[in-house]
């Protein structure tokens, strides 16, 4: 539940035209940027809050119960804000962002928006779109292996390990046990389980003239 200084909540009930929105972002290394659609820069929470990066707000979903929301928001390219090599090197991956709404003639005045995680910064030509994940978009996130007939590991990485100068890399892999056997001879590697009882398992019964010594149906 959001908390509205009475004050704020008199101002934003009457219109009031001195409201704006701020945007904090805290990289992961401890960087704090701060980004405002105010036509002035402004000092908030002890930030420069910048006002020529072009900063606005997109659509935002605010997630029911344990559902996860999300938002956006783009602006400009700012070689002294958001630098295309700093989003190149992936510095702002994992980015949290902060959205409040301001009263610039009073910054101490403000209500939090919502909060988020970049889960994608794209370049569009001169400027940027942020696709922010809500709190709750971590709980849909898979943790840890998952048991599957299909191998989980990507061609060329150190749980697969073949090599980028095997002849059928170009071929790319299918993930599937018969391809890593048959096409790279890597089956020691194979992440997947491939003996893992599917829905066809449950209509299985026995049949005369089938064998039924307890081996895997495979062999």
């Amino acid at each position: 539940m959001k908390v509205v200084p009475s004050p704020l909540a008199a101002r934003i009930e009457s219109g009031a035209a001195t409201l704006a929105h701020v945007w904090l972002l805290t990289r992961r290394d401890g960087a704090r940027l701060g980004f405002t659609d105010h036509d002035r820069d402004l000092v908030h929470d002890g930030l420069a809050c910048r006002a020529a990066s072009g900063w606005t707000a997109g659509a935002a979903d605010a997630g029911l119960g344990f559902v996860a929301g999300g938002a956006s928001a783009s602006g400009g390219l700012d070689s002294e804000a958001l630098a295309e090599a700093d989003i190149v090197a992936g510095l702002y991956d994992g980015c949290t962002v902060e959205c409040r709404r301001v009263d610039w003639s009073e910054p101490a005045l403000f209500v939090r928006l919502w909060t988020g995680t970049i889960s994608r910064l794209k370049r569009e030509g001169g400027a940027f779109v942020a696709e922010i994940e809500g709190p709750l978009a971590a709980l849909d996130r898979v943790a840890g292996s998952t048991f599957g007939r299909l191998c989980d590991a990507n061609l060329g990485d150190g749980r697969c390990g073949v090599a980028e100068a095997h002849p059928a890399f170009g071929e790319g892999c299918d993930k599937r046990s018969s391809t890593c056997s048959e096409r790279f001879n890597n089956l020691l590697n194979f992440r997947g389980f491939p003996d893992i009882p599917g829905e066809d398992f449950l209509t299985v019964y026995p049949a005369k003239g089938e064998r039924h010594d307890g081996k895997s149906r495979r062999g």
